[in-house]
């Protein structure tokens, strides 16, 4: 008996039914609850790496450019693997990708452990790199299998229920370091002025000794979810091949090639590929400064109070999206994204204009426009796919935009360390805002002049 006979015999036995384009016809709830905890992790990782920057700037003696590279290795390990992580979707399941992802997440997780006992920056990059290999997997199937666990009309509604969990992971990271890293309260840039060589050695060991402790959490968690996952019958929900399309793969590579090629000619498609190219680098600016700047602007407040800010944004980032998701089953989903787009805008350049304490509210104002963007830019990307066979190689494109987090950040750098003021720096993720902001208006005023063509509401 072949593969393809017995998962279609196993999907008879399931409640649901998929359609050729790879839908259902109803979503099997368990299967999308586990689908959907593997956001917070994800975004628990990332918050983490906030906590990192923090860190590793004073231990490993890091400028405001060389630091950023800890987004680099993150989002270049996105960016690098993506598209190898929809190729084994595509000739597998989103169940192996998932699964393979959440081996790279334990593997560099682990990886801490020496890395902590070496106490050099380079392993540590490595350690996050490979996680952010875990995370591409992860986000190319997790992100996609979400829209597709269901039918096609509830689709963004479904991914946007989905990346509403990852605010939960946001905070979750940024408490584990507030309260395991970050324990021995105080500034650690404070504490180290005036040590001797033999003094700051045996401080900047005891400071990566606390950085594991988050990571022993993780693992559990982690491995819980492997296990679950791997003992869960998952749905298909991949477009139907015809045997005559079968018949015309000759290779892997080629296939691939084939999907990149038609996808590039996809002008809508690669333009929402770019929009999220700019939003990964604004939201990674915004979340990386945001306790630097706060440490910077007011004065005399600790590291542990400084993350203070980011946990109150992370809360504001999780309600913006309920009033987004709202409105957006009620209303043009474009000229919603356009309003929030203008107003997260004013909020930055609040943040960059106004040289006075509160101005760090306006960062954490702008986390509140930030909430329906990923997720509604990924599924309004893949409805500009009209042929459902590329939605795999669609999504890797998606978290393959990634690499915006690791590249604008480092302009942000370079420029706070040019201009001696990180406050100017915020005129950085200010621009990319603006130009998603005239993305989607752009996409109102198509939709207005082509309502035929609009499939979502």
């Amino acid at each position: 008996m072949s593969v393809s006979t017995l998962k279609k015999e196993k999907q008879h036995k399931e409640t649901w039914i998929q359609y050729s384009d790879g839908y259902l016809s109803k979503t099997p709830i368990w299967q999308y609850i586990l689908v959907s905890l593997c956001f917070p992790m994800w975004g628990m990782a990332s918050s983490l790496n906030d906590i990192l920057i923090t860190q590793f700037k004073t231990v490993f003696s890091l400028s405001d450019t060389a630091t950023a590279f800890v987004q680099f290795a993150f989002y270049g390990g996105y960016f690098l693997l993506a598209i190898p992580a929809a190729t084994i979707i595509r000739k597998n399941t989103y169940k192996t990708a998932i699964l393979s992802g959440l081996a790279f997440f334990i593997i560099g997780c682990g990886m801490f452990f020496p890395a902590s006992h070496m106490a050099t920056y380079g392993m540590f990059l490595l350690a996050v790199f490979i996680i952010a290999i875990g995370l591409s997997f992860l986000e190319t199937s997790c992100d996609t299998y979400s829209t597709m666990m269901g039918p096609q009309r509830t689709a963004n509604l479904r991914i946007n229920i989905s990346q509403m969990l990852i605010p939960f992971g946001d905070a979750g990271g940024i408490l584990l370091g507030k309260y395991l890293v970050f324990s021995d309260g105080g500034n650690m840039q404070a504490a180290v002025k005036g040590m001797t060589a033999t003094q700051r050695l045996a401080y900047n060991e005891h400071v990566l000794q606390l950085t594991l402790q988050p990571y022993k959490y993780i693992l559990l968690v982690l491995s819980a979810l492997f296990i679950l996952i791997a003992i869960t019958h998952m749905p298909y929900s991949k477009a139907t091949v015809t045997k005559k399309a079968e018949d015309k793969k000759s290779s892997t590579v080629k296939t691939t090639l084939s999907s990149v090629k038609h996808l590039l000619k996809n002008k809508r498609f690669m333009k929402a590929v770019g929009a999220q190219f700019l939003y990964a680098g604004m939201q990674t600016c915004v979340w990386s400064f945001t306790i630097r700047f706060a440490l910077r602007i007011i004065p005399g407040i600790s590291d542990q109070n400084a993350t203070d800010y980011m946990i109150i944004g992370y809360l504001v980032w999780f309600i913006g999206k309920v009033p987004a998701t709202w409105l957006m089953s009620k209303f043009s989903i474009t000229k919603v994204m356009t309003v929030y787009g203008i107003l997260g805008t004013l909020c930055l350049i609040f943040t960059f204009t106004v040289h006075n304490p509160i101005a760090i509210w306006g960062a954490v104002a702008t986390d509140f426009f930030f909430g329906p963007f990923w997720p509604t830019i990924y599924a309004h990307g893949l409805d500009q796919i009209t042929e459902k066979k590329y939605t795999e190689t669609g999504g890797a494109f998606m978290v393959m935009s990634l690499i915006g987090g690791a590249l604008i950040p480092i302009i942000m750098g370079r420029v706070s360390d040019l201009s001696g003021s990180m406050q100017l720096a915020f005129i950085v993720p200010t621009i990319c805002f603006a130009l998603i902001t005239f993305y989607f208006y752009a996409e109102h005023c198509y939709e207005l002049k082509h309502p035929n063509s609009v499939k979502e509401k």
